[in-house]
């Protein structure tokens, strides 16, 4: 499986942006699917997944502000971000999860100015 991240940028605080992970694979046929982040000096943590069923998770600090979705016609995984705060600067990774392993995605940085 192969991952390819984008949309990552610079925006304020209270701003939006939406990350695209384009999948070499049908998505539904991923087992999951989703995003982690690290920011500097931080381990990577998970921001938000989603099943094969349609089963979605997030980390408590994304929860209500960011939104994970597939597209089966554009075959990519995408994270919607709102009301986007200085803390959730760092580089997000596109990742997925099969019987075989853990596929990543190279990372985009995401920067919040307050």
């Amino acid at each position: 499986v192969q991952l390819q991240a984008c949309g990552g940028g610079l925006v304020q605080a209270g701003g939006s942006l939406r990350l695209s992970c384009a999948v070499s694979r049908s998505i539904f046929s991923i087992n999951i699917i989703g995003w982690y982040r690290q920011a500097p000096g931080k381990e990577r943590e998970m921001v938000g997944m989603v099943s094969s069923d349609g089963i979605t998770k997030y980390a408590d600090s994304v929860k209500g502000r960011f939104t994970i979705s597939r597209d089966s016609t554009e075959n990519t995984v995408n994270l919607q971000m709102n009301t986007l705060k200085p803390d959730d600067t760092a580089v997000y990774y596109c990742y997925a999860e099969q019987s075989d392993g853990i596929y990543w995605g190279q990372g985009t940085l995401v920067t919040v100015s307050s």
